[in-house]
């Protein structure tokens, strides 16, 4: 694409040594409670036949994805934060791009299909046995990942026809289309445009459908008033806190012109390493089900 750019300089979270030494203890700790605490959720639903509802079978996806998305940026950050020179080659730059996207988006997806679960759970427990059968659980986990993919075919390719003849120093931990597009030496008007209404459009909408899902689970409650249906509520509550914790600074920083606003570099770290460790938290200690699991494990 007629780019001089072999490689790309990372200019990380911070150029003191010191927060350099601290940043790489809390995010060691921070990456190794993912992986274990989502890799535990994976054993534990899938040793125990007790975890084999629809519920459990997303969470155990949820838990891959997140052990993905962390693992994207974590482990070059790590490293990184020990380096003197953190540079990344051109192509890696760009594959570390598309991963991201691809189970990011596939994240998001799946959270609205978990969303869509409780839904039909609480608010259609006669026919909920019915709708969310095994196969249709599979059709629509399959899907989620296919849209992740078509996503970040979509932000790749149009990256990577850009041309990038200098300066090549990211404001950032990793690679990802704001900072990266900024570097190219051409006007990027179109092309931000087009990058905001697919990241941003699809954070927004996924939002908004979760959000209108645990709205009508909140009416059902409120006309029941079952303390099954409370327990749900409180179980959804927890959920909603999660996806906020995901989804809102995603829309922050893709449903916007990427050019004209700074590098947001400090809240990338929301959704790309706290969120996948607030995921296990909540979602097993709010759950007896799978602590009862854990336990016997």
């Amino acid at each position: 694409n007629f780019s001089r750019v072999t490689e790309f300089i990372l200019l990380g979270l911070s150029d003191t040594r010191e927060l350099q030494v601290l940043f790489f203890i809390f995010f060691f700790l921070t990456y190794a409670m993912v992986l274990l605490g989502n890799l535990l959720i994976i054993v534990t639903v899938r040793t125990d036949p007790k975890l084999s509802s629809p519920m459990y079978f997303l969470l155990c996806n949820l838990s891959f994805l997140d052990i993905c998305c962390t693992s994207v940026t974590s482990p070059r950050m790590l490293v990184d934060l020990l380096s003197r020179r953190k540079t990344i080659a051109f192509e890696d730059c760009i594959a570390q791009l598309f991963f991201l996207h691809f189970v990011g988006a596939s994240e998001m997806f799946l959270l609205t299909v978990m969303a869509y679960d409780r839904y039909t759970a609480i608010c259609k427990p006669l026919h909920y046995t019915a709708i969310m059968s095994r196969h249709v659980c599979c059709v629509l986990v399959s899907a989620c990942w296919a849209g992740g993919f078509l996503h970040s075919m979509v932000q790749t390719l149009l990256t990577v026809q850009l041309p990038f003849c200098g300066p090549n120093r990211i404001d950032s931990y990793f690679c990802d289309v704001p900072p990266v597009i900024r570097l190219a030496c051409t006007d990027i008007y179109v092309i931000e445009w087009l990058m905001a209404s697919n990241s941003g459009l699809i954070s927004l909408v996924c939002f908004l459908v979760l959000i209108t899902s645990y709205t009508f689970i909140l009416v059902t409650v409120r006309v029941h008033f079952t303390e099954a249906h409370w327990k749900a509520l409180s179980t959804c509550a927890s959920h909603v806190m999660v996806v906020t914790l995901f989804f809102v600074p995603c829309i922050f920083i893709y449903l916007r012109p990427f050019s004209t606003f700074p590098s947001d570099k400090h809240i990338c770290v929301i959704y790309t390493v706290l969120s996948p460790v607030v995921n296990p938290l909540i979602y097993t200690l709010r759950n007896n089900e799978v602590k009862v699991s854990m336990w016997k494990l």
